[in-house]
């Protein structure tokens, strides 16, 4: 089909296979919602969000360093983000209509049950801030983080797991995602030629696959809610129980801590948590797992960077490859973000103009 200018409409996203889908009416609101944000901001937003998760993870492991209880320190950053998103569901009924549709749309058949479990990888990557962190630097950490992503954002686009659909890997986009692996190996090179535990890294690295797969079941929830604040209550919400059962099970072995810490900051992971959750579950539909993984790879390195020079928990300081990969993911994502045009929109303006062109000026109305 055609528009009245020639050319013909653009194709939708290819569906997942086996990968239930929302309603139409939801799932064009929020195509078209998504839409209105141009990428360049969308991917700006998406590099702050990444800024928040690795102000986060030196939250969240200096809290366990003070607890000396990885458990506890991961069930209070889930815990004290789900009350806020409780309290905020309770005062605004749009939140409460999107938390009925999402129950609704996993009735039907039309969202699949395992879909609403993106908090299970969420509580996951939080354990593991708590656990390897503080012993092995936010940047350090935080690359582990990047390539676990960079992978699964790879894989997810292009199976379509997404909200939007299966994302063919352009040669762009299979660039990007090489230069950032590329980018993440030299950021460590450094720090790996020391003691490094290499062990705990693959707990970061595990977390980060895991990451790029909640990003996408939470854009799916996000969609068939209409709503960002139903997807990152549920997120919340699994991710808690995940985490109050490890946190049972770890002080029934070894106890509680015998003393909390009185700096309230150290009690700011949820809060951090609300907001890039709510914002990655938005995002994901406009610029695809891989891009979003991207850009939070660039601003997790960025403030990791920054966290790193100025406050440092390592005896390993900061050198110039962590530098330069840290340059190097930013130009990665500017290079995933490249967007082709279809070939056959090339070819169909290419028609219209010689058309145009013909004597008489004849253009088709078909």
């Amino acid at each position: 089909m055609s528009t009245s200018s020639g050319r013909p409409d653009p194709a939708p996203a290819a569906p997942s296979p086996g990968v239930p889908d929302g309603p139409d009416h939801v799932h064009h609101h929020a195509h078209a919602e998504s839409s209105r944000v141009p990428m360049q901001v969308a991917i700006a937003l998406t590099i702050v969000s990444g800024g928040l998760v690795a102000l986060q993870s030196r939250i969240n492991g200096e809290l366990a360093r003070e607890l000396a209880d990885f458990s506890v320190a991961a069930a209070i950053s889930f815990g004290s983000g789900l009350a806020i998103l409780a309290l905020l569901a309770a005062a605004w009924p749009e939140g409460r209509r999107g938390l009925r549709r999402a129950l609704d749309a996993v009735r039907a058949g039309r969202v699949a049950w395992w879909m609403l479990l993106g908090g299970v990888a969420g509580a996951w990557f939080v354990a593991t801030q708590g656990l390897a962190a503080g012993v092995l630097g936010v940047a350090l950490f935080t690359v582990s983080i990047v390539a676990g992503q960079t992978l699964g954002g790879v894989v997810f686009d292009a199976v379509g797991l997404g909200p939007g659909g299966r994302r063919p890997l352009s040669p762009t986009r299979i660039a990007g995602a090489a230069l950032a692996l590329v980018a993440v190996g030299w950021a460590v090179s450094a720090q790996l030629a020391e003691a490094v535990p290499l062990q705990l890294m693959l707990l970061p690295f595990s977390a980060g696959i895991g990451v790029s797969w909640q990003q996408a079941m939470n854009g799916r929830v996000r969609t068939a809610a209409a709503s960002a604040l139903a997807a990152t209550f549920v997120n919340f919400l699994v991710g808690t129980a995940v985490l109050v059962v490890v946190m049972l099970a770890h002080a029934a072995s070894v106890g509680w801590p015998t003393a909390f810490p009185a700096d309230p900051l150290l009690y700011a992971g949820g809060a951090i948590g609300c907001v890039f959750i709510a914002a990655q579950a938005v995002l994901v539909r406009r610029v695809g797992v891989l891009v979003l993984a991207l850009g939070l790879v660039a601003g997790q390195l960025a403030t990791a960077l920054a966290l790193d020079l100025l406050a440092p928990t390592s005896a390993r300081p900061v050198g110039f490859a962590t530098i330069g990969g840290t340059v190097l993911a930013l130009v990665a994502v500017a290079l995933a973000s490249i967007r082709r045009r279809p070939a056959r929109h090339v070819a169909a303006e290419a028609a219209g103009a010689s058309t145009a062109d013909a004597p008489g000026g004849v253009t088709s109305g078909r």
